[in-house]
């Protein structure tokens, strides 16, 4: 299985106290399936993952999976900072039916390349489910170089895709050149869609697909049709809607002001994250004219 299309990583709903909302969640899942993505990642960093404790995120891995209904793709993300927890909660992703786990590289104590190799080795070697690795610069405060995604796909045949993140051209080219034949690339950034798909990549999963899924799948599908004024009209739009609410903005709290605007309830974010303010809502309105 390796992952092709447009994949939504979703937002988390909280009530005030902080307690998942399941029923504005499902009403999400509804929109995006009807708005034709390809797959849904459960508690990635768009969906505040880190601040989900092990027992929330199985329920939100399971609740996703059961709204779906076999409809489209579901993913967990499952990584930690530790490779013993990492193997841990990718497993349980598997046990609770997760058909691909969403991992990123280990954080705070910046590690060198061959301590990233060894531990995608270590993970995707220890687990029987397809693993997407997820290089996330702005997060870990590193990128995964092509050399070592290289290395790790030599090794791990149940590695299938990379999700990078990084918005470098240069990066996502060389990893397509280096092992794009056995690997799919997924783009990470909504800037970086279409050129993602001129490269060779396959898809994206971007926190824009919460917003806007019709317009990334219109996109994806008029680039598989060869049809480039449309395909760059939407990546036009798209990037816009990134710059607004990933790039100006605190991305949790304006992707859920933005989901509230367009009528889906998301609530809060998780503390210490906080809401925007009324006026900050406006802008975002008045900026993408939603």
């Amino acid at each position: 299985m390796k992952p092709e299309g447009i994949f939504v990583p979703n937002v988390t709903p909280f009530n005030g106290k902080g307690e998942i909302i399941f029923d504005a969640l499902g009403n999400l899942v509804e929109y995006w399936i009807e708005n034709g993505v390809s797959g849904i990642v459960a508690n990635a960093s768009t969906g505040e993952g880190p601040y989900l404790s092990m027992e929330e995120k199985a329920q939100v891995i399971e609740y996703i999976i059961e709204k779906a209904d076999g409809r489209v793709s579901v993913f967990a993300g499952s990584g930690s900072m530790s490779t013993w927890e990492t193997i841990q909660l990718t497993r349980e992703a598997l046990d609770l039916g997760a058909e691909a786990a969403l991992i990123t590289t280990p954080f705070f104590f910046k590690p060198r390349d061959e301590e990233i190799r060894d531990f995608f080795i270590d993970v995707t070697s220890s687990v029987d489910i397809p693993v997407i690795l997820y290089n996330v610069p702005k997060f870990t405060g590193y990128s995964v170089s092509p050399s070592v995604v290289s290395d790790v796909v030599d090794e791990c045949s149940n590695l299938v895709a990379i999700k990078d993140s990084s918005g470098n051209p240069g990066n996502m080219s060389e990893v397509i050149r280096l092992c794009g034949d056995k690997i799919n690339a997924l783009s990470g950034s909504a800037d970086m869609i279409l050129p993602t798909l001129m490269l060779g990549g396959k898809g994206a999963i971007v926190a824009v697909g919460n917003i806007i899924p019709h317009d990334c799948v219109s996109l994806y599908r008029a680039f598989k049709k060869n049809d480039m004024e449309t395909s760059g009209k939407l990546q036009s739009r798209a990037s816009l809607v990134n710059k607004v609410l990933v790039r100006e903005n605190p991305q949790i709290a304006a992707i859920k002001a933005a989901l509230g605007v367009i009528g889906y309830h998301s609530g809060h974010p998780r503390k210490p994250l906080l809401p925007l303010s009324e006026d900050k809502i406006a802008e975002i309105r008045s900026s993408l004219k939603l």
